[in-house]
């Protein structure tokens, strides 16, 4: 009976030891260390744009794949539209910031009350008219001519105001309404005269059919006797005035992305054409050559401030050809950029 007692002892002598021996804390383990932060995450912007091919879409491949937003503390995040669906999210604020932004449109949007502003410029204004036929050589030539056109854009308006210094009769023009992408093919059906585009539309059909066709240029070079500008800005990126209070250190910052864009494209045509030709389906080659040649895409990132007495210019001439009825307020200029 003895025995008993004993034996209990020793069990519980054995669980005692193994209950020390698996809490007591190892010489060897090293001490706990907090959770190691991660990356910091950076602001987010959306940017809507027309989708490719479009001068709204040439800057943000490149941004994208070298990084122009990350390394200046942001991230833009591009989301690529038909021109319509663009027109319509971000006339009506479901956007709040559009990469596509034409002078005249936000003017315009300004005037009906929605109260966007153009923060800085990207492009400036160019635009051709091309043709097969010889004997169209100006503008004015184009007089009772069937012609193709986006009519819906800017591009096409201020082709308007040019038409009309030039002494052209614009209502004679029986004037064929088409998305841009669909310009090239109306002409080489034969079913109009003329088309009237801009890049990179303008490099890509030039390239294709070399010697079919020559273009009718605005006579640009006449700009500021026309309307006392310098340069004429024509598309960047703008957005709302609400977005804009709230997100004014942001700003900066998406500049500075597209500035370094822009540099980097001036730099390396070659392989921004890569980039660029891609989402568009074009050729990198003519890509690299529109690059090379500036005078054409008009490639000009400042911001709006800037630009101010260029960009009433643009809008003197909107008000010209009736693009609206009365200049937009002052508030259409950007002016927190330095």
């Amino acid at each position: 009976m003895k025995r008993v007692p004993l034996l209990l002892l020793t069990v519980s002598l054995g669980l005692i030891l193994l209950t020390a021996c698996a809490t007591a804390p190892s010489k060897s383990a090293a001490p706990p260390q907090p959770p190691s932060p991660g990356p910091e995450k950076l602001p987010q912007v959306e940017i809507v744009t027309f989708a490719p091919p479009s001068l709204g879409y040439f800057l943000p491949p490149v941004i994208k794949a070298k990084g122009f937003d990350t390394k200046n503390g942001i991230e833009l995040k591009f989301v690529p539209r038909p021109t319509t669906a663009y027109n319509t999210e971000f006339a009506t604020g479901q956007a709040k910031v559009g990469g596509s932004a034409a002078l005249l449109s936000e003017g315009l949007r300004r005037n009906k009350g929605i109260k966007v502003s153009y923060l800085f410029n990207l492009f400036d204004f160019w635009g051709s008219v091309i043709t097969p036929d010889p004997d169209l050589k100006s503008l004015k030539d184009l007089t009772g001519k069937r012609l193709a056109a986006a009519k819906s854009t800017t591009n096409y308006a201020m082709f308007q105001f040019f038409a009309q210094k030039s002494g052209a009769d614009i209502a004679s023009m029986e004037v064929q309404n088409a998305e841009p992408n669909g310009l090239a093919a109306l002409l080489a059906a034969n079913r109009v005269d003329a088309v009237q585009l801009w890049e990179p539309a303008y490099s890509e059909i030039m390239a294709k059919d070399q010697g079919k066709y020559h273009d009718i240029n605005y006579g640009l070079e006449r700009w500021k006797e026309f309307t006392g500008g310098n340069t004429i800005p024509y598309l960047g990126v703008a957005a709302h005035e609400d977005w804009i209070q709230q997100n004014q250190a942001l700003i900066p910052k998406m500049f500075q992305a597209y500035k370094d864009a822009a540099q980097w494209v001036r730099q390396n045509p070659d392989e921004a054409g890569k980039l660029i030709a891609e989402p568009m389906k074009a050729d990198p080659k003519v890509i690299a050559g529109l690059i090379r040649n500036n005078k054409r895409l008009g490639l000009n990132v400042q911001p709006a401030g800037a630009l101010k007495q260029d960009i009433m210019a643009v809008m003197r001439a909107g008000l010209a050809i009736k693009y609206f009825d009365k200049l937009p307020d002052e508030g259409v200029i950007y002016s927190g950029l330095q």
